[in-house]
């Protein structure tokens, strides 16, 4: 029986067999705790600077095109220079542009285009220390270990997001903005430690060095790479139209009351269920048809976002709420509601994590594997820009509640029918790993 309910949790392997990964992990835990500080603290700022939900949303996006370059090419980095030194010097340039949003913040010297234009930096150079990273994890640790792997990394998403949102609304609301991005700055020299440690890893096959050549040779892989591809799509529906994060400000405002706090709670929600989904790992590892498990996971992440949706509707329509709605008052009721859906979509939306990030590693070589992980960060950093955006601008236009009710009906009926598809992509055996 022990050995049964030991058996649903989390796979502990990849840190006893391989103490690099172990290291790396610990590194990017702690300074992901601190990145998620500066993403939520740099939203509250914006609006606290324009009451703007449009210039929340605008954050995100301007940030997508360089962030989509900046991927792309630290792909290709990453399969010509050992990954190692490309991950450390792009979290150097992470750390440079953190440091001068502190300095700004103690200054007063912050404005609205600075916020912008360092958030853009920011993550530019983290969608290269992502892909970097993606890419070495396989040659840590053996392939059976990967799906455990991915489960200890959704637990790190889980840490981050959990923790860092609800702390970063407390520190934001008790000792402002200069502190929390000076925390963040000691949090992220972990970052440094786990990489440096870590051995040389050059990657193994044809070498071909950045440019035209380089990125043409990884998108012919990904035309061929069908699986691959469907994953890359289907995870850009599920963020495009399932991320209300830039809404939690202003249903923090005027919607469910309690201002930076239940930013903070909402955005911590998403992790809690992530967080639980990867403690509780042990079967996921264990299934092979990760196409199904995919498809099956997403379409339970646009029925919670959907639901979340309806949550708002009652708070529209001030059921539970007290008399009056402000930064001490909150509608207690509905925002536990909220918790509940928004708990149950990042813990599907983990699942299709722990899935997808285990094809990709297991069923791309290794010559290709730093461009398609570059791809892959693109579109797993780039769907929820894109999602920002959607959500922003048609909650400007209609309300609310409106962007995430109508986007989980949207990810449920195009996952399903894009799936139904693809046999290819139902037919997936972990066993016998197919891009």
């Amino acid at each position: 029986m022990a050995r049964l309910a030991r058996s649903h949790f989390v796979d502990l392997r990849p840190f006893t067999t391989s103490p690099a990964f172990a290291r790396m992990w610990f590194g990017s835990t702690l300074s992901g705790l601190g990145g998620q500080l500066t993403i939520v603290a740099v939203m509250l700022h914006v609006y606290a600077l324009t009451g703007d939900t449009f210039a929340v949303s605008m954050i995100a996006v301007a940030g997508l095109v360089p962030m989509v370059f900046a991927g792309l090419y630290g792909g290709m980095l990453a399969d010509a220079f050992d990954r190692r030194v490309v991950a450390l010097a792009a979290a150097s340039v992470t750390f440079a542009s953190t440091l001068l949003l502190a300095i700004l913040a103690w200054g007063q010297l912050e404005t609205v285009w600075w916020l912008y234009a360092l958030s853009i930096v920011n993550s530019s150079a983290n969608s290269i220390v992502m892909s970097a990273r993606a890419a070495i994890v396989p040659r840590l640790i053996a392939r059976e270990l990967l799906p455990a792997a991915a489960a200890l990394q959704g637990i790190t998403v889980g840490i981050m997001v959990m923790a860092g949102p609800a702390l970063a609304g407390v520190l934001v609301a008790y000792a402002g903005y200069a502190w929390t991005y000076s925390i963040d700055v000691v949090l992220m020299t972990s970052l440094f430690l786990g990489l440096w440690t870590l051995p040389s890893i050059r990657p193994e096959g044809e070498i071909v060095r950045p440019g035209l050549k380089s990125l043409a040779d990884g998108w012919r892989f990904l035309r061929r790479a069908s699986n691959i591809r469907l994953q890359y799509v289907l995870d850009i529906i599920a963020m495009t139209f399932g991320q209300p994060l830039a809404l939690f400000p202003a249903i923090g405002a005027v919607l469910l009351g309690g201002g930076p706090i239940t930013t903070g709670v909402l955005t911590a929600a998403i992790a809690l269920g992530a967080f639980l989904s990867s403690l509780f790992s042990g079967p996921v590892g264990r299934v092979r048809h990760h196409g199904i498990g995919i498809e099956r996971a997403i379409i339970v992440y646009g029925a919670s976002i959907a639901l979340f949706g309806l949550v708002l509707v009652a708070g529209a329509l001030r059921w539970f709420a007290p008399a009056h709605l402000d930064t001490h008052s909150a509608n207690v009721v509905l925002i536990a509601a909220a918790v509940v859906a928004l708990a149950i979509s990042g813990a599907a939306d983990n699942v299709s994590a722990i899935y997808r990030s285990t094809m990709m590693q297991a069923a791309v070589p290794d010559s290709v594997r730093g461009r398609l992980q570059g791809i892959f960060t693109v579109v797993v950093a780039g769907g929820p820009r894109v999602g920002a955006l959607y959500a922003g601008t048609l909650a400007t236009f209609t309300t609310l509640w409106f962007p995430p009710l109508i986007g989980g009906f949207i990810i449920i009926g195009l996952v399903a029918l894009l799936v139904r598809r693809s046999p290819r992509f139902r037919a997936y055996d972990a066993e016998h790993p197919v891009p």
